[in-house]
């Protein structure tokens, strides 16, 4: 009996030591719902996710070496740990409210820092990934950020709160009235200039360009040169905040034309999105919490909506918002029809918005910026680049995702699988004939 009994607490005892060494619950994608969300356990976490669209990665991996200013793709995990508020001009309750989410003691954020620094991150999508990218549209990459990264962030949101515009003008509303996707009525904050607040606030958020977790990702959905298509910005909702109703698609979820700007295609096992979105999530978004919500398989359909599922009236069972966590990453083809919930959490949420393109393809057009310079890879045209700012403090691999559109084979630097940068050309004699026929250096 007492043989038993020891044994029984030997078990409690390391089960309760296995939930405390988990730092956060990984929650499978949720169903579209306006109901409360159920109870979750925040102690555990499991290295496998639960979740349709968290793959597990079975890739072949690579060490990347810790280095700021060369070409490697190591993503430097040293900014200051600095609380974050969350304080706004809001007078809700919810814009005093502390992140306790992401409260780490120091020593969990400096080993958390030196397992990322020991990390080996894959040099290739795996199998997995693929086809639940293939499948749903978007994909899940769980810890991406290490709490030191996000307390960053949020130190440098927190910094420049005053900035952030409130889309409060009927014209710039996001969802209809009345609707799931409308929350109470406070608009969402929009926050510019993430790239343009100095090395210190700004690293984390450039980190993202060339994040080593992300580039195997980058290279098999969008190719090797894929670049930066719109200026990134932080996304900001208080309670009951306001969404946006869905949309997007390969096929326009509203008219039902075909968007070849947006689309997604799969050919020969060769997976392309023509724009695909990169959600970095800085708060939790828990199963009802609102934010994020997809369609998932959308990207194939070949048919315009219902009348009402745009704005989460009708048909809200094939709505979900995946669920994640402060540091997680969606990626997903705006070629997938997506949107955002109404906010329901008390917690202020952020997340920082990216979007990419493959070498050759430019939807937005921020990149004609008059102020602008060349990077250090490169040396286009004052009216060819992005403003000034984007370019201080990055890597070679960083600098070459904010190339302008066009192709790989004219001189265009491409990152290789060690995080190195290589410059793609054709024959020297080629380039020769080029340039006396044409006078310049490309055609």
């Amino acid at each position: 009996m007492h043989f038993i009994d020891s044994k029984a607490a030997l078990l409690t005892t390391s089960y309760m030591l296995l939930l405390q060494a988990s730092r956060r619950a990984i929650a499978p994608a949720a169903a579209f719902s306006t109901c409360a969300p159920p109870l979750h356990n925040y102690l555990s976490r499991s290295t496998s996710s639960s979740s349709p669209v968290a793959a597990a990665v079975a890739a072949p991996t690579a060490s990347i070496k810790n280095s700021k200013k060369t070409s490697s793709l190591f993503v430097s995990t040293q900014p200051t740990a600095t609380s974050s508020t969350n304080q706004t001009s809001s007078s809700s309750a919810s814009s005093t409210s502390s992140f306790s989410t992401m409260a780490t003691t120091s020593d969990d954020a400096s080993s958390a820092n030196e397992q990322q620094q020991q990390q080996q991150y894959p040099i290739a999508m795996s199998e997995a990934e693929r086809y639940l990218f293939d499948l749903n549209g978007y994909i899940i990459i769980r810890d991406v950020l290490t709490p030191d990264q996000i307390a960053a962030a949020h130190a440098a949101i927190d910094a420049h709160l005053t900035d952030a515009i409130p889309r409060s003008d009927p014209t710039l509303r996001n969802a209809v009235e009345g609707s799931p996707m409308y929350g109470s009525g406070p608009p969402r904050l929009d926050l510019g200039g993430i790239f343009e607040w100095g090395s210190a606030e700004s690293e984390v958020f450039k980190s993202i360009l060339a994040h080593p977790r992300l580039v195997p990702l980058f290279h098999g959905l969008l190719g090797k040169g894929y670049r930066l298509d719109h200026i990134p910005f932080v996304l900001m909702n208080n309670k009951g905040g306001e969404g946006f109703q869905l949309h997007g698609g390969t096929v326009d979820c509203v008219s039902g034309d075909y968007n070849h700007n947006l689309a997604y295609t799969c050919h020969n096992g060769s997976i392309r999105s023509s724009l695909l979105g990169c959600n970095v999530m800085l708060v939790d978004h828990n199963p009802g919490d609102g934010g994020f919500c997809v369609v998932p398989g959308s990207h194939k359909s070949n048919f315009k909506m219902p009348e009402g599922m745009v704005d989460g009236i009708d048909h809200s069972e094939y709505i979900q918002q995946p669920a994640t966590k402060a540091g997680d990453v969606v990626l997903f083809s705006e070629g997938t029809v997506h949107g955002a919930m109404g906010w329901q959490s008390d917690i202020q949420r952020r997340c920082a918005l990216y979007r990419f393109a493959p070498a050759t393809c430019g939807y937005g057009r921020s990149y004609f910026s008059p102020d602008g310079v060349g990077g250090a890879t490169t040396t286009p045209s004052s009216s060819c680049t992005w403003p000034l700012k984007f370019y201080n403090d990055l890597n070679d691999a960083q600098l070459a995702v904010l190339e302008p559109p066009y192709a790989n084979r004219l001189d265009r630097p491409n990152i290789r699988e060690d995080g190195s940068v290589e410059i793609t050309q054709r024959s020297d004699r080629k380039r020769q004939h080029d340039k006396e026929v044409f006078k310049t250096k490309y055609f």
